[in-house]
């Protein structure tokens, strides 16, 4: 029978029949244990390298990887075609909104039907419909790229897996949250000082939301300001001072540059960006004197869905998207701060990064999207819809 290293190691010690060991044969019994422990790990390296190469040619011969998220020009324009490049995978990106996605997976699967591979969406989504409708597998096991799974790589010391058990859904960015912006060429910075400000009744019918009484940002944002303002600054933001809405996200960011409306309450950083690069006099604003900073998840938190029909695809492309490339990538696109320790983030504006010390709300923290924002979005909706009738 073949001895077990470790074994043969222990022997040594022991070697004499119970004589005292000399400090020599102690020297060259842990020797021993060294070499067999290093041939252990080398053993597991290349045993890992195998799998992982074995992974690589079943996700090439699978084709593709389906991906679920939100309208994304940083995904379609920079991360799919260098995911492709890398691996030879092509991605198949379906956007939506939330709402819409949900939708849609509820009809699927109630025909038996399972398209999605991996879902990078938001957390109301995430956690009220993913998770809570038993949607998704397991992503914690699908981590086993070295520079993924070590400690080190991570600003909370691992890849933080953010549902109750820890295993499901994985959160990669933390970010200073924006509560709005403004065309400084109509509105002077100064002129928004707190929020009370965006009640004066010159910004009457000046102001963008996304629709509140629908779920997504509009919605989150105005929660945030029923929680911290109270009922009556919600019914005089969202009601008196006329707000205008759109399903279409990036007139937002038209209407801000116009100057049409100059205050925009949702519009997207990188819906933004470009429009500052063309000298359009737009200005980002995240505190306000009488609402908390906060922090927040977005643009998406990432899980797989169970019966995926790319299992392999789908490994290769979470794993690269959590590693220090994909992640790095996707952050200049958007304009948000990883969780990686390694990520460079000169390129942010510093306001979008934590600062020390400061005590910031979590925007994305797993209870206050399943209970406590849904139970004040449910207040908001109630009383919005109760005064537009």
């Amino acid at each position: 029978m073949k001895k077990n290293p470790v074994d043969s190691w222990q022997m040594a010690l022991r070697r004499g029949s119970g004589q005292a060991v000399s400090r020599g044969q102690k020297i060259a019994a842990f020797a021993l244990l060294a070499a067999c422990c290093l041939l252990l790990a080398v053993a597991s390296v290349r045993a890992q390298e195998k799998d992982w190469n074995q992974t690589l040619a079943a996700a090439v011969k699978e084709g593709k990887v389906v991906v679920i998220g939100s309208p994304d020009p940083v995904m379609r324009n920079e991360l799919i075609p260098k995911f492709t490049a890398r691996h030879g995978i092509a991605v198949e990106f379906l956007a939506g909104r939330s709402s819409e996605i949900a939708a849609r997976l509820r009809t699927e699967r109630s025909a038996g039907m399972y398209s999605a591979d991996v879902f990078l969406s938001g957390p109301d989504t995430t956690a009220t419909v993913l998770y809570a409708e038993k949607m998704i597998d397991p992503l914690k096991p699908l981590l086993v790229v070295p520079e993924v799974t070590e400690a080190s790589k991570w600003k909370k010391g691992k890849p933080w897996f953010v549902d109750p058990e820890e295993r499901f859904v994985l959160r990669l960015f933390s970010s200073v949250a924006s509560l709005l912006y403004l065309n400084t060429e109509f509105v002077k910075p100064a002129e928004i000082r707190a929020a009370q400000d965006l009640l004066n009744p010159k910004w009457k019918g000046r102001i963008s939301t996304e629709d509140p009484t629908t779920t997504g940002a509009g919605a989150n944002l105005a929660s945030r300001f029923y929680n911290t303002l109270g009922t009556e600054f919600v019914k005089k933001l969202y009601i008196d001072q006329r707000p205008v809405s759109t399903r279409e996200r990036r007139q937002f960011s038209d209407w801000l540059a116009r100057g049409t409306q100059p205050i925009c309450l949702n519009c997207r950083e990188d819906d933004v960006r470009p429009l500052v690069k063309e000298g359009f006099k737009l200005q980002e604003i995240f505190e306000l004197s009488d609402v908390s900073p906060s922090v927040n998840g977005s643009p998406w938190l990432m899980s797989v869905a169970n019966r995926a029909p790319h299992p392999n695809a789908a490994k290769v492309f979470v794993n690269w998207l959590a590693s220090k490339e994909g992640l790095e990538i996707y952050a200049r696109g958007y304009g948000s701060a990883t969780l990686r320790t390694d990520v460079d983030e000169s390129f942010l504006s510093a306001n979008n990064v934590p600062r020390a010390g400061v005590k910031y709300f979590d925007d994305t923290e797993w209870q206050w999207v399943v209970t406590g924002r849904k139970e004040t979005r449910d207040k908001v909706w109630k009383l919005l819809k109760s005064r537009a009738k």
